[in-house]
């Protein structure tokens, strides 16, 4: 079996710790307004605005605006602007994030995929290497085995004694 390199790439200590400091910095800029947490339940209660819906919101605001004697004394215009426009940009941020986390996934699965396929690899060799009694696999074998992920086969699992 060889093992496939789609991904060669690392990511500095220091490069890392400036992407967090970074994303902190982020998180306490859009602080006041990322104030709320849902839950599953509130997630499926709200009304969705979508891109149509977002459109039709923009206008309605507009001719609100444009038209205060229309307006139920109720509705606070001016609020809902401030509302309609955070919406406008967090959606505009959410998709930039959104392009990057996708972005991120993706080679982080590619680069998972291929350290596990070589770790399998060498779970493999040193198998059989434990099998053929080389010396020093046997307790790298074992120890391999009680970390497999799925426990490994019953056939691999060491007796205990």
């Amino acid at each position: 079996m060889s093992q496939e390199n789609r991904i060669s790439a690392a990511i500095s200590e220091a490069d890392k710790q400036t992407v967090l400091q970074q994303l902190a910095s982020i998180r306490q800029l859009l602080g006041p307004a990322l104030q709320l947490s849902l839950t599953p339940e509130e997630r499926l209660g709200l009304a969705k605005m979508g891109d149509k819906s977002l459109a039709f919101v923009g206008k309605a605001l507009e001719y609100a605006a444009a038209n205060p004697t229309l307006v139920p004394g109720y509705l606070d215009i001016p609020e809902a602007l401030k509302d309609y426009t955070l919406a406008v940009d967090l959606k505009q941020l959410l998709r930039e994030l959104g392009t990057l986390t996708q972005t991120m996934e993706d080679n982080m699965m590619i680069a998972g995929a291929e350290a596990y396929d070589a770790s399998l690899i060498f779970h493999g060799s040193i198998r059989g290497a434990s099998r053929a009694n080389t010396p020093g696999s046997k307790a790298i074998y074992e120890d391999l085995v009680a970390r497999f992920p799925h426990g490994g086969r019953k056939a691999d699992k060491p007796a205990t004694t």
